[in-house]
């Protein structure tokens, strides 16, 4: 007598479950955030757009409404400038890093 082969129970495929990553969740203290900063400021110093959405996501760790008021803008205005679309004037950025508690630095290339 030949025994059939059992068949393969089919198990329904396990979905790996995603979140999507935060890094200003990550930013707690004023030195994780100035060296955030810097970090961009060093490897990409010609993306604007890059260093705005960096100024974005300190502004979102400290609380962008407490930034907006420090730097003297409207919550929605500043979420506008510091993101992707964004381009914030010079003078945006400057209030906003004064408001973040950073300053700018030069130094010979």
């Amino acid at each position: 007598m030949v025994k059939a082969m059992p068949s393969a129970i089919a198990t329904p495929a396990r979905r790996t479950k995603t979140v999507v990553y935060d890094v200003s969740e990550q930013l707690r203290t004023p030195e994780e955030m100035a060296a955030y900063l810097d970090a961009w400021l060093e490897e990409a110093p010609e993306d604007a757009a890059g260093i705005a959405r960096a100024l974005g996501d300190i502004a979102r760790a400290k609380g962008m409404t407490q930034v907006a008021r420090d730097a003297g803008l409207s919550r929605e205005s500043l979420y506008k400038a510091l993101s992707e679309s964004g381009n914030p004037t010079f003078a945006t950025v400057l209030k906003v890093a004064k408001a973040l508690g950073v300053r700018f630095h030069a130094q010979v290339a």
